[in-house]
């Protein structure tokens, strides 16, 4: 069974640059999205996150690597939406469900969706696992950073939690957005 957004599989010609490979190449093309590099998925998808008025989501490879691409596109988000004061928090939540989707999802991609409410800032990562995530509360060693991931998450966002989707899961955090008038 193909994973989240993973159905179609064919290969798009020369779709191994920004100009040539456009949101429908890539849609229709997993090869495609894999061959470019940080700077072209940056630079192709920070527009269409930006745009209140259209979906955003956008699909990532499923690789180290799309860490800092997730963080920077969601910094370029809230720039642009002049969230300034949820800069640093968003960027580090970020950071947290696209590691973990990484490290802990089998899948080829991930998928990043930013959304904006009254009040609130969503941020979601998707992926293929139906296995829902689960916070550890022990306290770990100081040698070993890995496992705090959702604590921080707790920590720092003013709700989060996960959603089964038919093809994989959500993972989301929401953060108040104190509307100045």
């Amino acid at each position: 069974m193909a994973g989240w957004g993973e159905a179609d599989q064919s290969s798009v010609p020369g779709a191994g640059t920004v100009a040539e490979a456009s949101w429908i190449d890539v849609q229709g093309s997993l090869s495609a999205l894999e061959r470019l590099s940080s700077e072209e998925l940056e630079e192709m998808y920070c527009g269409r996150l930006c745009d209140q008025s259209s979906p955003n989501e956008v699909r990532l490879p499923s690789r180290p690597a799309s860490g800092p691409v997730a963080r920077r596109l969601v910094l370029s988000v809230l720039e642009s939406w002049e969230l300034h004061q949820l800069l640093e928090a968003g960027e580090l939540l970020t950071s947290e469900l696209v590691a973990n989707a990484v490290r802990h999802a089998a899948g080829r991609t991930i998928g990043l969706h930013v959304s904006r409410k009254p009040g609130w800032l969503r941020v979601e990562v998707r992926d293929s696992s139906r296995a829902l995530p689960c916070m550890i509360m022990a306290e770990s060693k100081p040698v070993n950073e890995r496992g705090r991931g959702l604590k921080i998450v707790d920590d720092l966002s003013d709700r989060w939690g996960a959603d089964l989707l038919p093809r994989g899961k959500g993972v989301w955090f929401e953060l108040k957005v104190r509307e100045r008038h």
